[in-house]
Parts: C-alpha cells; sequence; structure tokens
C-alpha cells in the first residue's frame, strides 16, 4: 500500500509518500521561516497562502522523486488537527479532493499522534506499551501508549508549551527567529554554574509542567544582567538545563509509576541535544531506553502523516467525503 502524506499545519508544507512494503520513498519539506521571519512569529494568514502555492508541486515532485504516480497511490492522509485552521483546511481540501478524484480513500491525521509515532519510522522501533514524551511548540506531555491509538496523557503543560517556551525566551534574548534551535546552540556555550533557574512544578506531586514562570524567570535575569555575548550564553544555558531537568524529573516518575522502560520522545524539542542527553542517561538508570525520531523528523514533515494515515486504514479506518479540519482535538479523543 502507497499511501501520500500531506502536513500543512502550520508553517511547513510536508509531503512523502510511505510504502507499506518498503518504508518511505519519498519526502520534501517546505519551510517558512524565511517568510515569517520579520514578524518573529508565524502569521496565520500569510502561512496558509504559502501552503496553497507550495502543496500542489510538493506533490508533484515526491511522486517523480519516489519513481511513481498519482494512480498508484491507495490511500491520501493529511494533518486534521490541531494546528492554524486556515492552513489546515488547505491540507484537508487538498488531500481529501485528490482522492476523490484518484477514487481512494482518505484519512484525517491528528497531528500529535503522527509526532508521536515519528520514531517508528527508523529502523530501531520500541515494542508496545511505552511512554511518549510530546515536545512542540504547541504542546507539551507525557503519554501512556499502551498500542496504536490507545492513548492515556499522564501529564501535560497547563501554560506555556517547552518549544513556546524555548522561542520566547530566545526572542527575549534578541535571538533571530525561529528562536529555539539558535538558543539551544548558544547554550552549548554557557557556564551551566553562573546562574541557576528554578524547576517549575518538581516540587509538586503528579506529571503536569509548567513553563511561564521559568520564561519570567528568564526576563528578570535578562533585564537584571549585562548583555555581553557571554552572559547571554549563560543565561540560556541555565534556562535549557532547567527545563531538560524539569523533563527527566517528569520522566522519572512517570518510569516509577508506570514501570514502562521503554520511552518515545518526539516533536520539535526532540531535537534538542541537552534534552536527548539528559533522557538517554536517564533510561541508562532503568536499563531501559530511549527512542527519537531522526532530525529531520523532529519538526512537522509529511513522513509522520504518511505513516499514521497508513495505521489507520490498514485498521479499517475509513472517511466520508465530507471533512473537518480541527484547530483543537484531544488526543486522548482518539
Amino acid at each position: 500500500m502507497q499511501v501520500l502524506g500531506i502536513e500543512t499545519s502550520c508553517d511547513e508544507t510536508g509531503i512523502a509518500i510511505y510504502d507499506s512494503e518498503v518504508g518511505l520513498v519519498a519526502h520534501n519539506l517546505h519551510s517558512q521561516a524565511k517568510l515569517h521571519e520579520e514578524y518573529g512569529g508565524v502569521v496565520p494568514e500569510l502561512a496558509s497562502r504559502d501552503h496553497i502555492r507550495r502543496v500542489l508541486p510538493l506533490i508533484t515532485q515526491t511522486v517523480t522523486e519516489a519513481k511513481t504516480d498519482l494512480k498508484s497511490l491507495d490511500a491520501i492522509a493529511y494533518t486534521a488537527g490541531p494546528g492554524l485552521m486556515g492552513s489546515l483546511l488547505v491540507g484537508s481540501a487538498i488531500g481529501r479532493s485528490l482522492a476523490y478524484s484518484l477514487s481512494v480513500p482518505a484519512i484525517g491525521v491528528h497531528h500529535m499522534e503522527a509526532h508521536l509515532l515519528a520514531p517508528m519510522l527508523e529502523e530501531n522501533v520500541p515494542d508496545y506499551p511505552f511512554l511518549a514524551l510530546l515536545v512542540s511548540g504547541g504542546h507539551t506531555m507525557i503519554v501512556n501508549v499502551t498500542e496504536a491509538s490507545k492513548y492515556e496523557i499522564l501529564g501535560e503543560s497547563v501554560d506555556d508549551a517547552a518549544g513556546e517556551a524555548f522561542d520566547k525566551t530566545a526572542k527575549l534574548l534578541g535571538l533571530p527567529y525561529p528562536g529555539g534551535p539558535v538558543l539551544s546552540a548558544l547554550a552549548e556555550k554557557g557556564d551551566s554554574k553562573r546562574f541557576l533557574f528554578p524547576r517549575p512544578m518538581t516540587n509538586k506531586p503528579g506529571l503536569n509542567f509548567s513553563f511561564s514562570g521559568l520564561k519570567t524567570f528568564a526576563m528578570n535575569t535578562i533585564k537584571a544582567e549585562s548583555s555581553d555575548e557571554q552572559t547571554r550564553a549563560d543565561i540560556a544555558r541555565a534556562f535549557v538545563d532547567a527545563v531538560v531537568d524539569t523533563f527527566v524529573i517528569k520522566c522519572r516518575r512517570a518510569i516509577k509509576e508506570t514501570g514502562l522502560k521503554r520511552l518515545i520522545v518526539a516533536g520539535g524539542v526532540s531535537a534538542n541535544t541537552q534534552l536527548r542527553a539528559g533522557l538517554i542517561e536517564l533510561m541508562h538508570e532503568f536499563n531501559g531506553k530511549a527512542y527519537f525520531p531522526r532530525a529531520e523528523f523532529c519538526t512537522d514533515n509529511g513522513a509522520m502523516i504518511a505513516y499514521a494515515g497508513y495505521l489507520r486504514i490498514k485498521s479499517g479506518q475509513t472517511e466520508s467525503l465530507n471533512f473537518k479540519a480541527k484547530a483543537r482535538w484531544p488526543l486522548e479523543s482518539l
């Protein structure tokens, strides 16, 4: 079975083809980072317009690189939510229309489920059940995954998501957009002993997160200190260390509560080298293992949509000609 995946939930247009026999055969991605850079964040209307321009050419390019044709496709998967409504409608409308013209099934995919499944595109994958830490610009959660499509959220952010906190702190430090990766790189040059930032909500029971206070602490530190390059690096390091320690503490609790020793880490922030190192070390404590997607599949991409769609269609799930994009869509409702 060949499934075409279409990702247009925010500011990246991703197209991919997943083959059930050989795996991922082709994928392409267009980032809108340059488009939104001057605004310091994603402008929804500009994002949806750019998706309109990019989707069809990227589909043509991906089909060509896969050495196949549209008539050989067996299904279309598209991101139905959560995300920016205008952007979601672009991919949903094109995906549903293309499927109708080819007389093949189409399936709307949950964006966070696709992120959660992205590590399953790698050679070494975990058996079910496992824990999943999803860390992106819009979501932060720890999930108990008993099997595909069966998710129990154990903890989530009560305010800013981790990726959002990264980007906002980067902006406070005067770093260019998108700031998260730049902040992480700057932190590599910082002194971990100069500043100590709080580890939010780690002194309370439970697995929920909160990063708004950490962002405020960073803002106050930036205002109180000089703005030389080393100081900014030291602040970045303190911020990253606090976020990583928070995730390690919460994941340790989740492991003890569930007894699970397999941890998938996915979403944009999962590309962070400090976070990967901290969670790998944590899993060694429990003789367990952490699983990550390759760097290009940490951010939004079509490959994860194609794979998640394949699993849904394989299980017998179908949808009518009607389609609906969902700006908000709880993972547990699947």
